[in-house]
């Protein structure tokens, strides 16, 4: 009778440590930017969700992309660009900034002092529509 539980409870155990642990590897693995970039710009390619409205337009649920300053930078230049309006949440150690698209462009930016620790990028958009965008991450000021 003992054997048939631990027959029982061991599969179980098993199933959900298998479950937890994917969950844990779907997450979005964090891209480290430091002073010397290999590549400047740093370039990201991928479709805004509108899975939650918020004060920064329709954004994923989920942060689109994760970077890591792994030391203060003295300047650094977050840009999103597509064909619709985009949004861009930053969720940072020094709290959340919401950057809206400049209505002729459809680009927002923000550039400036980064402080050392973890950011998550929401991408979205004004509208519920889901758009490609580029989300390019540079340390050379923007050309005029």
């Amino acid at each position: 009778m003992k054997i048939h539980k631990l027959f029982t409870v061991v599969p179980a155990a098993l199933a959900m440590s298998l479950v937890l642990s994917d969950a844990n590897l779907a997450q979005t693995p964090a891209n480290i930017i430091s002073a010397n970039l290999r590549s400047d710009p740093v370039v990201f390619n991928g479709k805004s969700d509108a899975a939650v409205k918020s004060n920064c337009g329709n954004i994923p649920a989920k942060p689109s992309q994760v970077i890591q300053v792994p030391k203060s930078l003295p300047y650094l230049r977050v840009t999103v660009e597509s064909k619709g309006q985009p949004t861009l949440l930053i969720d940072g150690p020094g709290g959340k900034f919401c950057v809206l698209a400049d209505s002729s462009e459809g680009k927002a930016e923000l550039a400036g002092y980064w402080q050392s620790g973890e950011y998550s990028f929401y991408v979205g958009d004004v509208s519920q529509r889901q758009v490609n965008y580029t989300l390019s991450i540079s340390q050379q000021p923007e050309k005029k």
